[in-house]
């Protein structure tokens, strides 16, 4: 129990200035068209996007493209409806899948969360509002996505990911950081 309240004050405070602490290239490419960083911010702050989501898009013209996995189905219409609304938005093709309930999947989540976040040196992926290393479990199957600094943190973490029980398979998608000067 020691353990849980320490997990949660550390979260909490982390919360608070993480997002002064993260660079901008970890979450903002340097490519973005204006369209593309007003759905990009459009979707990071959507009220209930956690760890347990992944959300991606595709701007083509007009017409934007949500892809994705959500573990609630009210964050998929979420998102497409703060997406529709944007000035220059003409159609939203809503492709995000809803993870199917499981309190099998929720243990392997919660599982996994302690077991990446506490590993020394991925912790400093737990700063922001909306961690860095996104996990997502369907049917135990685990897929990790998001951005890291190295390819030692991209390794740790699906070995680390590998070594929790009842984890079936694990794809690693995390990404490298690309820094532009």
């Amino acid at each position: 129990m020691k353990t849980m309240k320490k997990l949660t004050l550390i979260l909490t405070g982390s919360l608070l200035g993480a997002a002064m602490l993260l660079p901008a290239t970890t979450t903002t490419p340097a490519t973005l068209t204006p369209l593309e960083e007003k759905v990009r911010h459009e979707l990071v702050v959507l009220p209930f996007y956690n760890v347990f989501d992944n959300l991606a898009f595709r701007v083509n013209g007009n017409e934007v493209t949500l892809t994705g996995h959500v573990t609630r189905p009210t964050l998929k219409s979420s998102a497409e409806n703060v997406v529709k609304r944007l000035e220059g938005v003409a159609r939203v093709n809503n492709q995000i899948e809803v993870l199917p309930l499981s309190p099998f999947d929720d243990r392997l989540r919660v599982a996994l969360f302690r077991t990446i976040y506490s590993q020394p040196g991925l912790d400093k992926y737990a700063l922001g509002a909306v961690p860095g290393i996104h996990i997502i479990v369907n049917n135990g199957n685990v897929t990790l996505e998001g951005v890291v600094l190295n390819e030692m943190d991209r390794n740790i973490a699906f070995l680390k990911a590998n070594g929790v029980p009842g984890v079936f398979n694990v794809q690693n998608n995390l990404r490298l950081e690309t820094r532009t000067k």
